[in-house]
C-alpha cells in the first residue's frame, strides 16, 4: 500500500485527477490518496493558493500527484508550482518527450528527455522596481546546483540507456552565469566517459528541434531555457507529463495549463496526467502496472478514441472509460 498526496488544482485539474485515480484502481494498485487542494479556488476559503497543509502532506508522504494550478499572468499570487519547488527543493524537473500513436504529429520516432534545473535561474523570483520605467530581475545560477542538476542528467542517462547528454545555454553572451553552468556540465561528464557529450547555444537548439528533432537524446538546461525548450519539444509530439524531483520528496504533473475554459465540460484529455501517474508509479516500484497503463493508453489511442484536442471527439470520461476497459 502507498500513501500518496494528491494534488486535484483547477480548471479541468479535478476532471484529469479523478480520471487518472478511477485508472490506477483499475490497474490494482493499492493507493491511500491523500487529497489536497491548491490553487485559485482556494484562496477564497484560506487566503493563500498553497496553504502549509499541502507542504506538509508532500513531506509526510514524500511524492505527490498534481494536475495544473492556474498562475495569474503579470499580476496576482505567484506560481503554486515555483513554491512548491522550493518548499521541497525539487530541484530536478524531469521530461520525457516521445511520440504517441494514432496521434498526427509533425516528426515521428521522437525520444528526447529533457533535464532542467529546477530552483534558480531568473526564477528564483528575484525582482525590484528600480523606478516606474524599469524593472529589474536577477539571475541566479550556483555551482551547488549546477553541479547537482549535471549528475542526475548524467545518472539517468546512465540508468535508462541513453547514449547523450547535451547541455543547452547561452554561454556566448551570459558569460558568468551560463558559463558557470556550462562549465559544470564539463567537470560532470568527465564523470561518464561511456555517455556522450556534446554543447549547443540554446537559440541554436531551438531551430535544430524544428528541423531535426531525432539527432537529440537527453538536453540539460538552466531553469528558464528547460521551461521554454522542454515545451516546445511537446509541440513535437503533442504533450507531455513531468516530475519534479528531489533528495527527499517527489511530484509528478502534466506539463499543461488549467484551461479553465473548458473546465467541467468532459472535453479535458488526461494523456499527460496519465504519463505522469506513470512515471510516478515507476518510482514507487510499481513497475507491472505502470507497464499495464502504458499498454492500455496506447492501444485505446490506436483503436481511434481520442479527445478532441486530437483529433478524436471522445469526451474525458469516454477516453478514461476506454482505458479502464482495456485494463
Amino acid at each position: 500500500m502507498h500513501n500518496i498526496t494528491l494534488i486535484k488544482g483547477d480548471g479541468i485539474g479535478p476532471e484529469i485527477t479523478d480520471a487518472v485515480v478511477k485508472i490506477i484502481k483499475a490497474v490494482g494498485v493499492d493507493i491511500v490518496w491523500d487529497i489536497q487542494t491548491a490553487g485559485a479556488d482556494v484562496i477564497e476559503k484560506e487566503g493563500v493558493p498553497l496553504p502549509q497543509r499541502v507542504i506538509d502532506s508532500v513531506k509526510r508522504n514524500k511524492i505527490a500527484l498534481k494536475s495544473p494550478v492556474t498562475t495569474p499572468i503579470g499580476k496576482g499570487f505567484r506560481s503554486v508550482n515555483v513554491q512548491l519547488r522550493k518548499e521541497l527543493d525539487l530541484y530536478a524537473n524531469l521530461r520525457p518527450c516521445y511520440n504517441l500513436p494514432n496521434i498526427e504529429t509533425r516528426y515521428e520516432n521522437v525520444d528526447i528527455v529533457v533535464v532542467r534545473e529546477n530552483t534558480e535561474d531568473l526564477y528564483a523570483g528575484i525582482e525590484r522596481q528600480v523606478d516606474e520605467n524599469t524593472a529589474e530581475s536577477i539571475k541566479i545560477i550556483t555551482r551547488a546546483a549546477s553541479e547537482r542538476i549535471a549528475e542526475f542528467a548524467f545518472d539517468y542517462a546512465v540508468k535508462n540507456n541513453r547514449k547523450e547528454v547535451c547541455v543547452v545555454t547561452k554561454a556566448n553572451i551570459c558569460k558568468l552565469s551560463d558559463g558557470l553552468f556550462l562549465d559544470c556540465a564539463r567537470k560532470i561528464a568527465k564523470k561518464y566517459p561511456n555517455i556522450g557529450f556534446r554543447e549547443i547555444l540554446v537559440d541554436n537548439c531551438c531551430m535544430q528541434l524544428v528541423q531535426n528533432p531525432n539527432q537529440f537524446d537527453t538536453l540539460l538546461l538552466p531553469n528558464l531555457y528547460g521551461d521554454i525548450v522542454s515545451d516546445l519539444c511537446a509541440g513535437l509530439v503533442g504533450g507531455l507529463g513531468i516530475a519534479h524531483i528531489g533528495k527527499d520528496y517527489a511530484v509528478f504533473e502534466p506539463v499543461h495549463g488549467s484551461a479553465p475554459d473548458i473546465a467541467g465540460q468532459d472535453k479535458a484529455n488526461p494523456t499527460a496526467m496519465l504519463m505522469s501517474a506513470i512515471e510516478m508509479l515507476n518510482l514507487k516500484g510499481e513497475t507491472t502496472a505502470a507497464a499495464k497503463i502504458k499498454s492500455a493508453v496506447f492501444e485505446t489511442l490506436k483503436s481511434g478514441i481520442k479527445t478532441a484536442d486530437i483529433g478524436g471527439n471522445a469526451s474525458c470520461s469516454e477516453f478514461t472509460n476506454a482505458v479502464v476497459q482495456r485494463l
